[in-house]
C-alpha cells in the first residue's frame, strides 16, 4: 500500500484486545505488513509457500488471513470502506437497489470433490460465484456454490442474508436465469422487487443491458485479481474472504485516489 492508502485504511482497522485491556498476546507485526501480504498473494495469484522474503513468514500471514476470515473482520473492514467510497460518490451508505449474476470459473485440483460441479450450460467444472452488488458495482454480498447449482438456488441463499442487513435494499435488478417462482418468493417474504431485464429476441450481437452490466463489470474487476482466475481454495468461505480482499484493495486504491475528498468514514 502507498502512504495515501494505508492512511485511509488505519482509522478503519479493528483494535487489537492487548491494546484495548482485554489481554492477549501483543502483535509480533504490524496489519500493514500483514494487509501488504495478503493483497501481494490475491493479486499475484502465489502461492502461500512462495510468499516473498519481504513479508512476514507465510505461517503468520496465513493465520492472519484465517483469523480474519473466521472471526468476520475482513467482512467489516470491506463493509466500512464500501460505505466511505459511497459517501464519496455522494450516495447514502446504504444501498435501495442492487444487481445479482453469477459466475461459473474453472477449479483447480486442490477444491475437493464434494465442493466442486459441472455448469452445463457453461460447460465448467468447478464453482460459482453468486454475486450481489449495489448500482456502482461495488459488492454487497457474495456466496461461493458448486458450479452445478443453479442460479435461482444460489438466490434463495444470496438475497435473504442481503435483505436481513441492508433495510433499505428495494429493488434488484437480474437476467432472464432468476425466472420462475423466485420473483414471487423474493416479493412476498422479503418485500424485494426483483427485475428481470431480458435480452432483445431480434438482436443480433452484443447488446447493454439496463444495469445488468454493473455486476458484470464487478466480474471483471475480480479477474484482474490473478488469484481469482480461477478457484484454487479448499474451503469456500475461503474464495468469498479472497474476493472480498480483491474488492478491499480496489476501493482502497479508489479512495487514496481522491484526496481532495472526505469520506465520511463510519465510526470504528
Amino acid at each position: 500500500m502507498s502512504d495515501a492508502e494505508w492512511a485511509v485504511v488505519r482509522d478503519l482497522l479493528p483494535v487489537p484486545g492487548w491494546l484495548s485491556g482485554r489481554g492477549g498476546r501483543p502483535e509480533g507485526y504490524c496489519h500493514r505488513q500483514m494487509i501488504d501480504a495478503v493483497r501481494y498473494l490475491v493479486d499475484n495469484g502465489i502461492k502461500w509457500r512462495a510468499m516473498p522474503a519481504d513479508f512476514p513468514p507465510w505461517p503468520r500471514v496465513y493465520a492472519f488471513f484465517a483469523r480474519w476470515r473466521d472471526t468476520g473482520l475482513v467482512t467489516e473492514l470491506h463493509d466500512r470502506l464500501r460505505e466511505a467510497v459511497r459517501a464519496v460518490e455522494g450516495r447514502s451508505t446504504e444501498p435501495s437497489a442492487g444487481v445479482v449474476d453469477s459466475q461459473s470459473v474453472k477449479a483447480d485440483a486442490t477444491v475437493t470433490l464434494g465442493s466442486r460441479g459441472f455448469d452445463a450450460g457453461k460447460k465448467v467444472n468447478g464453482r460459482k460465484r453468486h454475486l450481489l452488488t449495489d448500482t456502482l458495482g461495488l459488492l454487497l454480498a457474495v456466496l461461493v456454490t458448486p458450479a452445478s447449482v443453479t442460479d435461482r438456488d444460489g438466490a434463495r441463499s444470496l438475497l435473504p442474508t442481503a435483505a436481513g442487513r441492508f433495510r433499505r435494499l428495494a429493488r434488484v435488478w437480474a437476467d432472464g436465469g432468476y425466472t420462475g417462482h423466485l420473483t414471487d418468493w423474493t416479493n412476498q417474504h422479503f418485500g424485494l422487487v426483483l427485475d428481470i431485464v431480458r435480452r432483445g429476441e431480434d438482436v443480433r450481437g452484443f447488446q447493454p443491458l439496463p444495469r445488468r452490466w454493473v455486476v458484470e463489470r464487478s466480474f471483471a474487476w475480480f479477474l484482474r485479481s490473478r488469484r481469482l482466475v480461477r478457484d484454487y481454495e479448499r474451503r469456500t468461505d475461503t474464495s468469498e474472504a479472497v474476493i472480498r480482499w480483491s474488492m478491499i484493495a480496489l476501493m482502497n486504491r479508489r479512495l487514496a485516489a481522491q484526496p481532495h475528498q472526505r469520506a465520511v468514514l463510519p465510526a470504528g
